[in-house]
């Protein structure tokens, strides 16, 4: 049998935030074994926790059609799912495929995860087409600021869109993305506001899958909001030596959750800087199944 644990994540309460599966001990699973689980779970990724000779952990992250490299919120799930089991140090290392991470523990149940480096990509394409792929027009666009692709550890285009109403407008046709998005025709697509729902938070954003990522939308993203961290930085307030902003994501999904993003690092070249995440996952259930039920059956833990 395998138990993959549910979690909510960037939340406290159950039903909210971004849900993540989480298979622990994983090394006696192959991959084609974790991808048929990936599958069976539902969850945008699931994270398989394994043993590493480099780092404390290795984590590998399975979207339904396909293995990420990094994922935020499976991160901070498997995290809180090892410390319920064995009460992690005060700081460690995973091994991702965005290289090895360093990890601090929190008070209050929160992790701190730093991401992979900063990268940005000037965006080329034509922005009709990328704006009609998920509903909107030109008129929609917030040209203060520029469109380009960013990764902390996943491709994604960073599209500023002026106001919060037009959030409520978007519907994407995820089967496309991968046609207008000639440069990473693997990346997502993360629409950006600077309204925000909550006071506190700094900006907002959605979050689109890359066409064969087997979902549509990302309730809450970590690794998209820390490319926004790191391009709030370098456009909105390039003068900022250390910058820190609070995402807020979800609410159009009925899963509202938000992300705390540090950017450290001195002068102007954004891949020098340091990328961190702050998160917290609420436990919500156990879903076991046999592994010859992978190939019949596909299961969605209660969201």
């Amino acid at each position: 049998m395998i138990e993959t644990l549910h979690y909510d994540v960037f939340t406290s309460t159950p039903g909210s935030g971004n849900p993540a599966g989480v298979v622990l001990d994983a090394d006696q699973l192959t991959e084609l074994e974790m991808q048929r689980i990936a599958r069976m779970n539902g969850f945008t990724e699931t994270t398989f926790v394994l043993a590493s000779e480099q780092a404390d952990y290795r984590m590998r992250y399975f979207a339904p059609e396909r293995e990420m490299d990094l994922c935020g919120h499976g991160t901070i799930a498997a995290l809180t799912a090892l410390d319920s089991k064995i009460s992690l140090s005060p700081t460690c290392q995973i091994e991702t495929k965005s290289g090895i991470l360093p990890v601090m523990r929190l008070a209050n149940g929160m992790f701190r995860l730093q991401q992979g480096q900063p990268r940005l990509h000037q965006f080329d394409g034509d922005i009709k087409h990328v704006l009609a792929a998920i509903g909107l027009e030109l008129k929609h666009l917030d040209d203060r600021w520029p469109i380009v692709y960013g990764s902390t550890g996943n491709w994604t285009l960073i599209l500023p869109i002026r106001r919060l109403e037009d959030f409520h407008r978007m519907m994407p046709d995820n089967q496309r993305f991968a046609t207008v998005l000639t440069d990473f025709p693997q990346a997502s697509i993360h629409p950006i506001c600077l309204d925000t729902y909550n006071r506190q938070a700094t900006m907002r954003g959605r979050h689109f899958s890359a066409t064969g990522a087997g979902s549509i939308e990302d309730p809450v993203t970590g690794t998209a909001s820390g490319v926004m961290g790191v391009y709030y930085r370098k456009f909105i307030q390039p003068l900022e030596t250390e910058t820190a902003i609070i995402v807020e994501q979800g609410h159009e999904m009925g899963r509202p959750g938000q992300v705390g993003i540090r950017i450290s690092g001195e002068g102007l070249d954004h891949s020098k800087w340091k990328v961190e995440m702050d998160g917290q996952a609420v436990f919500v259930g156990v879903k076991r199944v046999g592994e010859e039920e992978a190939d019949v059956k596909t299961f969605h833990l209660g969201f």
